[in-house]
């Protein structure tokens, strides 16, 4: 059925078989399914990654990383689809010209994973930043009313503030921990060494793309056509030829249900929504309470899922 599904599928949905997918991922990555910018969505590169392990016409995966500006979360998901991919039995080849510690990060899940002569590596970035405004609310007559409740509530500590309180000290510090422990432990497990390792190749500082080779944290050095050729030839391709590659905004074409991934009644229904909720805002009230009802009334839907939910919004969904 599905090779059926294939055959007649439209021409922009179609490529030729053998071919290796390319993803790009660089910059932003938001939480939409589709979007007017350029920026990638994390729901559409997750999808890739499942589609192309049921996928007869992908080979494998060429995942070129470079300078990641996202969150924690949104990595930990890219990184465990790429784990999930990896059981189909394709390969997943990695290519970091930027090698900080977001893009090591997901580059470390891959089957192998090379770095240019020239890469940027910066494995020392766990840090916080804050600023604060007080001092120039002072200079200009300014003085601002913040009312605050507990005192690790930190947001107004911005405009009331000159330095990071104790407590606000406190709090970031243990989520900088706890995402530093995070990145030890899988970069440890994937690579195959001790904690200590990582942590003194780390702690020196003085970090070139040789000694990452040395040390065993890239496969090799190699411009991005030198991989583009061992890929070539991993798969048996002529070097008259070129490699046959889809990249990733064609393959988001690519609908699940051609491949026999839709089959399954029961659904989970995830909601996104990102900023304030109001009847003028980015999330419009009205609407809201629309789609958290569509879902509630379908026989289908098992399960309604929030990426995140603040506790003063929970009386809402348990009406």
């Amino acid at each position: 059925m599905v090779k059926t599904r294939l055959f007649f599928a439209l021409p922009w949905r179609s490529f030729q078989s053998g071919s290796v997918l390319k993803l790009v991922l660089r910059g932003e990555i938001t939480d939409q399914l589709r979007s007017f910018s350029r920026a990638l969505s994390l729901p559409q590169i997750c999808r890739n990654f499942e589609k192309a392990a049921y996928d007869p016409r992908v080979a494998d995966i060429y995942l070129h990383i470079d300078n990641l500006s996202c969150g924690w979360g949104k990595l930990d998901e890219i990184r465990r689809h790429i784990l999930d991919f990896k059981k189909s039995g394709k390969f997943i080849i990695g290519y970091v010209p930027t090698c900080g510690v977001k893009e090591y990060y997901i580059g470390s899940a891959c089957e192998e994973l090379y770095a240019p002569p020239s890469a940027y590596v910066g494995l020392y970035e766990f840090l916080v930043q804050a600023s604060f405004l007080s001092g120039v609310f002072e200079k200009i007559g300014v003085e601002p009313q913040v009312e605050r409740v507990g005192k690790y509530k930190s947001a107004g500590d911005q405009l009331t503030c000159k330095s990071m309180s104790d407590e606000n000290r406190e709090m970031l510090a243990s989520l900088l921990d706890n995402i530093y422990r995070n990145w030890l432990d899988k970069i440890s497990l994937a690579k195959g060494k001790q904690k200590e390792d990582i942590e003194n190749f780390i702690n020196d500082g003085a970090h070139q793309v040789e000694r990452m080779k040395k040390e065993g944290l890239i496969t090799n050095i190699k411009y991005d056509d030198e991989v583009m050729d061992l890929m070539r030839t991993r798969l048996g391709i002529p070097h008259t030829k070129l490699l046959p590659t889809v990249g990733y905004r064609k393959y988001c074409n690519v609908r699940r249900s051609t491949l026999g991934l839709t089959g399954s009644k029961d659904l989970i229904a995830i909601i996104r929504a990102s900023g304030s909720i109001s009847r003028s805002s980015r999330i419009i009230v009205e609407q809201f309470i629309q789609k958290i009802r569509r879902v509630k009334v379908s026989k289908n839907t098992k399960l309604l899922s929030f990426g995140s939910i603040a506790l003063e919004e929970m009386h809402l969904l348990l009406i």
